[in-house]
């Protein structure tokens, strides 16, 4: 992710570009359009106004940035750091601490997207911080970003919570999804034929975040906006009775078939498909929903 991004902010001109890598080999494209190579992330912040890691995680942004060689033992005053790893949001905060006592400012700016959006500069990009600073640093951001999907999320940590939030849902809906294209085609129908369906359904054509605004951030459960929760349990009833029937295993579809009993239960059949997320508030002790 680091290579493509720096590579177009190289491309982009207007700004001299200085390089680190554990591997110089893989710096050899940047070099070669104009960067300057650093010896150490220690080196490269001793020279550059503004510094900025895509890592792969929380330990090796904490060895470059406090570690032997690291960024905290010659980053300039007046300078900033942004940090374009997926990170833990505790680890951002305190180097965020420690870095402010050096009159260093810092955000943390996970991005979204892949290899291919990194190549293709058109990153989303959820950043954490001081908005006055990420106005500083805007004009680079958008040289790696598309710019209507660069947004200041929060305060600093925000943007790695808003990405591991991201990413959860990702890996969870993945799962979700073997699930029911196992038990589909494992039933009788062609994968192709499947994914046409959930492609043009409510599923595919993003009703379930769409959901979010209109129903969950307005605690608006009442009345069926959709789909009453009683009709939703009985749907998926009989898609866990069916991959009962061809034996295949769909353990998240049964935990959610259980979570919509309990809420038929409580009384909430009637209402919104949706509700049953106001019990995963309950449990959370939070509410989503809009200031």
């Amino acid at each position: 992710m680091g290579g493509p991004m720096a590579l177009n902010l190289i491309k982009a001109g207007g700004n001299e570009v200085c390089v680190y890598d554990v591997r110089r080999e893989a710096a050899a494209a940047h070099l070669e359009a104009g960067a300057t190579w650093a010896d150490s992330p220690q080196a490269l912040a001793a020279q550059c106004e503004l510094v900025m890691t895509s890592l792969p995680g929380p330990a090796e942004v904490e060895q470059v940035v406090h570690g032997e060689g690291g960024i905290a033992h010659s980053i300039r005053p007046g300078s900033i750091y942004v940090d374009l790893s997926t990170n833990s949001p505790s680890l951002v905060r305190r180097i965020a601490g420690a870095l402010k006592e050096k009159g260093v400012d810092v955000l943390d700016a996970p991005v979204s997207g892949g290899a291919v959006g990194a190549k293709a500069a058109n990153l989303a990009i959820m950043v954490g911080g001081d908005e006055a600073v990420l106005r500083k640093v805007l004009p680079v951001l958008e040289t790696i970003g598309a710019k209507d999907q660069i947004t200041h999320v929060g305060a600093i940590g925000a943007g790695n919570v808003a990405k591991l939030a991201h990413n959860q849902l990702c890996m969870v809906t993945s799962a979700a999804i073997a699930e029911a294209f196992t038990m589909g085609v494992k039933a009788g129908v062609a994968p192709e034929a499947l994914f046409k369906v959930v492609s043009g359904g409510a599923f595919g054509r993003g009703m379930l975040l769409q959901g979010l605004p209109a129903v969950v951030f307005k605690g608006n459960f009442d009345r069926p906006a959709t789909f009453a929760l009683k009709l939703a349990r009985k749907d998926l009833a009989l898609a866990t009775e069916l991959g009962r029937e061809f034996q295949v295993p769909m353990p998240l579809a049964a935990v959610v078939e259980q979570e919509l009993t309990e809420a038929i239960v409580r009384g909430l059949g009637d209402k919104d498909g949706i509700v049953a997320f106001s019990m995963q508030e309950e449990r959370a002790g939070v509410k989503v929903r809009s200031k």
